[in-house]
């Protein structure tokens, strides 16, 4: 019979190859650097299997390390998942949830939202993970999220929130030096702000006839909120979700007759945890909250 493979032997073997060397698992777990070398090679004596190689680059994982990658992250996020369940009682709005937002929403419109559902719930604790990418819910990665696409996957409770308009703004500083563009063919005399990489933000360009060539650019960033701070900062046009725009005495809404795209907006949970006081606590600040920002 095989010897056991205890789950610390394992959440330290997904540490280092997250990090990629032994000191860094280290400092990431808060274990010592003889610690992390000692689990490992206790884990690779019970698997009878080699993990890591090392090269100048630090170690490297082997295909049976890279094969096993998932299976680890996974147990990792049942774990969270499990602390997460257990920090707060099953009738209570207290403990931990844990919620994916997209950045721009993340920066700019759930913190008031957080701050409201804190005075109400003082024992209730948010932890946010900002990003573009679609967590996962249904392997527990997170219990509540924030999305700008339709979900479709069985097992999630979802809510459509909202339709927000997207536009193109600058700063009042910008606009006086440079005046305002009238019509979509005139943004070709203007500094943009656009897309670096992100296929679906270039994709979204072409799609309004707008060239992507590098000079048409001031700047290029896949940060939404790079892109609204470097506006802001007067550095030229950007897309900006109307509502943001709007609000913020600092931009100008340009050819504002145009409104080229919509962002739909959807609250996400398990069906498993929509009933839990506190994930249906979150749940419904975010439907309010969104809800009001159109």
């Amino acid at each position: 019979m095989s010897p056991p493979v205890s789950w610390d032997d394992q959440r330290i073997f997904l540490a280092v190859l997250e990090t990629g060397s032994l000191s860094a698992a280290a400092r990431k777990l808060g274990v010592t650097h003889p610690t992390v070398r000692a689990r490992i090679e206790a884990l690779e004596r019970a698997l009878g299997a080699v993990l890591f190689t090392r090269s100048v680059h630090g170690l490297a994982p082997t295909e049976t390390a890279q094969a096993l990658r998932e299976t680890a992250r996974t147990m990792a996020m049942a774990s969270d998942m499990f602390v997460r369940v257990a920090s707060g009682g099953m009738h209570e709005i207290s403990g931990t949830v844990r919620l994916s937002v997209p950045e721009i929403m993340g920066v700019e419109v759930v913190p008031p939202i957080l701050a409201a559902l804190h005075g109400k719930h003082p024992a209730l604790s948010v932890e946010l993970s900002l990003s573009n990418a679609q967590a996962d819910i249904l392997a527990h990665e997170v219990d509540l999220a924030v999305r700008t696409v339709t979900p479709r996957q069985e097992a999630l409770v979802a809510r459509k929130v909202a339709s927000i308009p997207l536009g193109f703004f600058a700063s009042a500083d910008y606009v006086a030096r440079r005046g305002s563009p009238q019509t979509l063919a005139d943004l070709d005399a203007h500094a943009l702000i656009g897309p670096d990489r992100s296929r679906s933000d270039l994709a979204a360009m072409e799609t309004l006839g707008l060239s992507l060539a590098a000079s048409r650019f001031a700047l290029r960033t896949d940060s939404h909120v790079a892109q609204l701070a470097a506006a802001r900062a007067g550095l030229g046009i950007a897309v900006c979700q109307v509502p943001l725009g709007e609000r913020d005495p600092r931009l100008v809404r340009q050819i504002p007759e145009l409104t080229p795209f919509a962002v739909e907006t959807w609250i996400v949970t398990h069906e498993n945890l929509a009933r839990v006081p506190r994930v249906r606590a979150v749940f419904d600040a975010l439907v309010e909250g969104f809800a009001g920002l159109c």
